[in-house]
């Protein structure tokens, strides 16, 4: 530690820099030394790459591994990292629009109905098992491993190709022609608007709020989204279906052909709410909340369908309501960015502020000295 000076004794403030980053990966580094693979982190870690991947709106889990090992598994710092990276990238095409409906089904699942077309698929989740810590998995060796591994296995369904594309109608499908949705109104902006080349502007279209819930803080939406399950938005909703599942990307290149250009997994949750009828409306209706992000994010997904409905709720009279105050508070990047600033020197600033309250302290004494003589 003695190599690591204070800034006072370093020659430059780049020195200085330099030095700080240095004792950091130190830090990270001294207890283990063998360096995590990439390949490590997408596997065992894959929800926080696809968190990372979903708040920087890149879907890269190679980069986003790398940006998790370099920022010793600070989120905040990674998404930060990831988003700059992208804005150095060249878009060169416009995707063909995804029909979420053909997709690989990894999971999916109606709290609404106990059986749906194609069936209940629980795949990968805890959710029905207890959260308890087991500390066994501290001492697990590789041979462990593949034998849990060869277990599971056997007990699949190797017959299965999970890569394979199935049709799978929808819940909100079957509500849609019993006539139970609500039909999207006239007036609605339906227009297509993309955040990461134009400013917000108030009111957004629908298309600009869900893509900046889409690259939010997964945490600040939970956070808004529960004050509007509690009353705070007026929205407690019924999931009517979740998926989770891979889908390919088509573009069509410069002749004119469609090709495959990847496959990305994604979650998607349609949210079902119940709506204050208007005396005109010859029949009640139910409403839907849409949310869909990169990876496996359920909770993001579910809280996004909540806002999305919440949203549109007429009126300015809870946070979670207000369209402003939602799209501008769930940018987890612009949040940290502002919080950690205040760490930066502001010298001059603080400097001024005490030299007036000084100032002035000084002239209540002299005030006071003269009255009491």
């Amino acid at each position: 530690m003695s190599d690591f000076r204070k800034q006072s004794e370093v020659e430059t403030i780049d020195q200085a820099i330099g030095e700080s980053s240095k004792l950091s990966r130190w830090i990270e580094h001294k207890e283990g030394k063998s360096p995590m693979t990439r390949p490590q982190i997408v596997s065992q870690m894959r929800l926080l790459v696809d968190k990372v991947m979903g708040e920087a709106a890149l879907y890269a889990p190679a980069f986003a591994a790398d940006a998790i090992q370099l920022s010793g598994g600070s989120d905040q710092e990674a998404v930060v990292m990831v988003r700059a990276f992208r804005e150095t990238l060249e878009r060169k095409y416009e995707s063909e629009t995804i029909d979420t409906r053909d997709i690989s089904v990894l999971r999916r699942i109606s709290s609404a109905f106990r059986e749906i077309p194609g069936g209940q698929i629980l795949g990968p989740t805890r959710d029905y098992t207890q959260r308890l810590l087991e500390t066994h998995i501290a001492y697990e060796e590789e041979v462990d491993i593949e034998a849990f591994l060869s277990e599971v296995t056997e007990m699949m369904d190797l017959q299965t190709d999970n890569d394979k594309p199935l049709t799978i109608g929808k819940v909100s499908d079957l509500l849609r022609k019993e006539g139970l949705l609500r039909p999207v109104e006239e007036e609605e902006d339906r227009s297509l608007f993309d955040v990461t080349r134009k400013p917000l502007e108030f009111p957004a279209p629908r298309s600009a709020a869900l893509q900046t819930l889409a690259s939010g803080e997964t945490g600040g939406i939970m956070a808004l989204a529960y004050s509007a399950m509690r009353g705070y938005g007026g929205d407690h909703p019924t999931i009517g279906e979740l998926r989770y599942g891979r889908t390919k990307v088509v573009i069509t290149d410069r002749l004119g052909r469609k090709r495959t250009f990847g496959r990305i997994e994604f979650t998607e949750s349609e949210n079902i709410s119940k709506i204050k009828v208007k005396k005109k409306d010859p029949v009640p209706y139910m409403s839907m909340g849409y949310g869909l992000c990169f990876g496996h994010n359920e909770t993001k997904a579910i809280c996004m369908g909540i806002l999305d409905r919440s949203m549109r709720i007429p009126g300015d009279h809870a946070p979670a309501v207000s369209q402003e105050y939602v799209l501008h508070h769930v940018d987890g990047a612009a949040a940290f960015g502002s919080v950690n600033s205040s760490v930066l020197p502001g010298q001059v600033e603080l400097g001024s502020e005490l030299n007036l309250i000084r100032q002035s302290i000084e002239r209540k004494m002299e005030k006071k000295e003269k009255a009491t003589s």
